[in-house]
C-alpha cells in the first residue's frame, strides 16, 4: 500500500508541471520545499535515528565491556554520517539531488525559451533517483522491524518530501528536453524507485538481525538530514527568502513533532518505540 502511494503522488508530482502551467508558481514549490524539509529533518531527529539506535543497540549485558560499548558507538555514528557523506559525494561529483538552483538560474533568464544547465540530465536523475531509493530504504527497513505507527510516520515524511522533488524533477525536465516523452520519461523513473525499494527491501530484512535493520535505518537518517539541509540552504542563503524559508522548516518540524506527540498519547506508538 504504501509503495503504491509513493508511486501515485510521485507521478502527480511530477506531471503537474508538464502538463499545466503550474510550473510558473516558484514561490509556492519553494514553500512546499521548506514545509517539506521540516518534516523530514524532524522525522530524521525524532524517529528514524531514535528507532535506529534502538534496534541497533539490541540487547546488551549489565558487565558490558566499556570498549565494546564504544565500537557500537562507533557503528552507530558511521551509519548515520555514511549516509550523510554519500549524498554529499553524489553531489560533490555532480551527481546531485537538489535542483532548486536550476530554477533560481531559470527565473534570472528572462525571455529565454531554454536553458543550458550545467548538469546532465541523466546524471541529475540518477541522483534524484539515488535518494528515492535511500527514502524505500527507510520505508522498508522501518516496515521490516518496527511498529505500523513508526513505518508510516517515516512513510509521511518522505510522501510529503517526494511530491515538491518529483515537481522540481518535472520543471527541469520540460525547460531540459523539447521532446514531452522524456520528461515524462524522467518522472517516472524517479517515481518507481522509491515503491521498488521499498518492495525489496520489506522482504529482503525479514531475515535479518534487528541490530543490521537498525544501521539501516541509521543510513537512512543521515541521508533525509543531508536532503533536509541541502533543500533550503539556496533559499535560506538568499536575503530576500531567507526568513520565509526558515519559518517554513520551522512549520515543517512543528507539523511532524505534534503528530508524533499525538501518536504518543494516544498509545498508537509505545514511549521509547
Amino acid at each position: 500500500m504504501l509503495a503504491g502511494i509513493t508511486l501515485v503522488l510521485a507521478l502527480v508530482g511530477g506531471l503537474i508541471p508538464i502538463f499545466s502551467a503550474m510550473n510558473n508558481n516558484r514561490v509556492l514549490l519553494h514553500r512546499a520545499t521548506g514545509i517539506a524539509a521540516g518534516i523530514l529533518l524532524a522525522s530524521a531527529l525524532l524517529v528514524v535515528i531514535p528507532e535506529g539506535f534502538e534496534l541497533a543497540m539490541g540487547e546488551h549485558d549489565e558487565g558490558a565491556h566499556e570498549e565494546e560499548e564504544g565500537l557500537e558507538g562507533l557503528f552507530i555514528g558511521g551509519a548515520i554520517l555514511s549516509g550523510f557523506m554519500l549524498m554529499l559525494l553524489l553531489e560533490g561529483s555532480g551527481i546531485g539531488h537538489a535542483i532548486h538552483e536550476e530554477h533560481h538560474h531559470h527565473d534570472d533568464e528572462h525571455g529565454h525559451s531554454h536553458v543550458h544547465h550545467q548538469t546532465a540530465p541523466f546524471l541529475l536523475l540518477f541522483g534524484l533517483s539515488a535518494h528515492a531509493a535511500a527514502d524505500g530504504l527507510a520505508i522498508g527497513s522501518a516496515a521490516a522491524a518496527t511498529s505500523v505507527a513508526v513505518t508510516f510516520m517515516v512513510a509521511f515524511a518522505v510522501i510529503v518530501h517526494k511530491m515538491p522533488a518529483a515537481f522540481s524533477l518535472g520543471i527541469f525536465a520540460m525547460h531540459q528536453y523539447e521532446q514531452r516523452s522524456k520528461a515524462i520519461r524522467d518522472v517516472v523513473l524517479f517515481s518507481l524507485a522509491t515503491p521498488i525499494m521499498i518492495i525489496i527491501s520489506a522482504y529482503f530484512f525479514q531475515g535479518l538481525a534487528t541490530e543490521t535493520i537498525g544501521l539501516v535505518l541509521l543510513f537512512a537518517g543521515g541521508t533525509f538530514l543531508y536532503v533536509a539541509t541541502v533543500d533550503t540552504l539556496p533559499d535560506i542563503h538568499n536575503p530576500e527568502t531567507g526568513t520565509r524559508a526558515m519559518i517554513d522548516v520551522f512549520i515543517g518540524a512543528l507539523i511532524l513533532s505534534v503528530i508524533l506527540v499525538l501518536a504518543i498519547t494516544s498509545g498508537l506508538i509505545e514511549h521509547g518505540h
